[in-house]
């Protein structure tokens, strides 16, 4: 029985010194946490507005003006820039992410797909393994983004994918990321990032009115780029504070899990002592039973 109640002890142990981990990277995640929602809560208003005026300046494009970023043609190549995290334990964060690339793939572009002309843009390391391991196309020079995050290092993959897209060795591009909305609450989105989406009209709604100054070519050249680029970005920053929200979480339930596992190896460890006495007790009686006959 002493083997039984070592064991039981040992994995006592064991769990504690789990729990112990995982409420040090709760805390951890927590204080990440709030520097990562300061940041996408700052930058979201300002990324949304950007957004809606360059729609609505492709919406309301003359068929004089250059909108190379913003031309539809039929889709024979694509790429989806795909944003999970460099590291796990996040619950399912990053798995539902490549799952969602995947769907998107299987629904949209499966003829693409067919052909080897769908192409993976990975941001962070663990859509980089999937996806390369997969035997997908990878683009692999910014899937380590996330190490010393900065808008100059979100600046240069997204350059990559409109440069594809100008260049036309792309025909649209798909960005996979999750939304941010609380610690608890992650949203997983698909949407179109090349070509530029226009703004659907209602009846009757008038055309938003712009005064270009400079040239209005000039000024949509410069302006179109740095708002793609806000526009990465923002879903970075989002897939960011998504990333420590997703492993706060993940680790609260962890530690609540190891709880749990503790009550019952505790009833376990009392149970086996008690029977362990109890055989004591019996052995010492019998004994003193059979000296005194």
């Amino acid at each position: 029985m002493s083997g039984a109640l070592k064991e039981v002890r040992n994995r006592i142990k064991s769990v504690q010194s789990t729990q112990q981990i995982t409420k040090a990277m709760k805390m951890v995640s927590a204080a990440k946490l709030r520097r990562a929602q300061d940041a996408i809560t700052q930058m979201r208003p300002y990324a949304q507005k950007l957004q809606e005026m360059l729609s609505n300046i492709v919406s309301n494009g003359d068929g004089d003006v250059n909108m190379a970023l913003a031309a539809e043609r039929p889709v024979e190549n694509v790429m989806i820039i795909v944003v999970t995290s460099d590291r796990g334990l996040c619950g399912g964060y990053n798995s539902n992410l490549i799952k969602l690339a995947k769907q998107v793939i299987a629904e949209k572009y499966p003829d693409q797909a067919a052909k080897g002309k769908v192409q993976i843009l990975p941001i962070g390391k663990k859509g980089y393994e999937n996806f390369t391991k997969g035997g997908f196309k990878v683009v692999n020079q910014y899937w380590d983004i996330f190490t010393g995050l900065s808008f100059d290092k979100v600046q240069t993959a997204a350059k990559h994918a409109m440069d594809a897209f100008a260049n036309k060795d792309v025909d649209a591009v798909e960005l996979i990321y999750s939304e941010f909305k609380n610690a608890a609450t992650q949203r997983f989105v698909a949407e179109q990032f090349l070509p530029v989406s226009k703004v659907a009209k209602t009846e009757g709604q008038k055309n938003a009115d712009f005064i270009f100054e400079p040239d209005k070519n000039i000024l949509i050249a410069e302006l179109m780029p740095k708002i793609l680029n806000t526009q990465l970005f923002k879903a970075t920053l989002d897939a960011n504070a998504s990333e420590h929200g997703a492993r706060m979480t993940a680790m609260d339930k962890a530690s609540d899990n190891a709880n749990e596992l503790l009550k019952s190896l505790k009833i376990s460890y009392n149970r086996a002592r008690q029977a362990a006495i109890t055989t004591e007790l019996t052995e010492i009686v019998s004994g003193a039973a059979a000296l005194q006959g």
